[in-house]
């Protein structure tokens, strides 16, 4: 018989069980139509071991005789056999219907799983990874770069002025601006990258086997967004900052290394801007 579980145990049900139990439906649907196929030959052949005793004899009641009791045995057969085959397809819809059970809970057992992956390792607010699942897979590919050999760049992303858009039009509009730089950044990487939200306007990339070359494009492709929001454009300015693993090296120092070309950037951003303030004119007295 198939084996039955509990919803609530499901998820901790193998997958060997549910292979299991397809196996012994296919077995018992085999038997049925096997059994079909015997049955019937069987059925053939006593009709015919009734019925030829009755052809060789000369007498009309002796034949009658032979005829009726091929055609009661031929009903008894077939009363029996129905019997069988009623009895052998209540199992496979109930075999079935509970197939169908753990099938169903095992999905929402998987809907479930992927709720909660959602909430340990995504930023709930951008849908990129959260700091925990980057740092994680920061790990990952620098052990990959050392047992491949191959170059692994780390790009690091920090908005300038969000705080200002949060104090002049509300969290609102910051969160728009982070929701629409995130989308943007997510079209910009390749599929074998990782864009991860740091946490408030920080961002961080991976860009495994990455030229310097081709972090400009990721960045060329950053460019130029601007965010509508009650009536208001907010234009997303960053500072950026970015290294390459040197072999050795822990995760933590590659990520300070890249912080400090983010700092860098981001001063260099700050005294242009203070270049091309006007200066103030000063007032005559009198």
């Amino acid at each position: 018989m198939l084996e039955t579980t509990p919803s609530s145990e499901v998820a901790q049900l193998p997958p060997e069980v549910f292979r299991e139990n397809l196996r012994k439906l296919d077995r018992r649907q085999w038997w049925l139509w096997s059994s079909t196929v015997l049955v019937l030959v069987l059925m053939t052949i006593a009709v015919a071991s009734f019925a030829f005793p009755a052809l060789l004899s000369i007498e009309q009641g002796g034949y009658s005789f032979y005829l009726n009791q091929s055609v009661r045995a031929l009903v008894g057969f077939v009363l029996i056999f129905s019997v069988y085959l009623v009895y052998q397809q209540s199992i496979i819809i109930r075999m079935r219907n509970q197939l169908a059970d753990q099938i169903q809970s095992l999905a929402k057992v998987q809907s479930l799983t992927d709720e909660v992956y959602k909430l340990a390792a995504l930023d709930q607010l951008t849908g990129l990874y959260n700091r925990r699942s980057g740092e994680q897979r920061l790990a990952e590919e620098i052990s990959r770069a050392v047992r491949h050999e191959r170059p692994l760049t780390v790009l690091l992303i920090d908005l300038d002025g969000l705080k200002l858009i949060n104090d002049r039009l509300g969290h609102a509009a910051g969160d728009l601006v982070l929701k629409g730089f995130s989308a943007r950044l997510q079209k910009a990487i390749r599929g074998s990258d990782l864009a991860v939200r740091l946490g408030g306007d920080e961002f961080m990339v991976l860009l495994p086997e990455c030229r310097a070359d081709e972090v400009k494009h990721v960045l060329t492709r950053l460019e130029g967004l601007d965010i509508e929001y009650s009536g208001s454009t907010v234009s997303c300015r960053f500072s950026r900052g970015w290294t390459d693993y040197k072999p050795g090296e822990t995760p933590e120092e590659l990520l300070r290394r890249a912080d400090e070309a983010l700092y860098s950037d981001k001063r260099a951003g700050k005294q242009m801007r203070e270049l091309n303030q006007p200066k103030p004119v000063p007032q005559s007295t009198l």
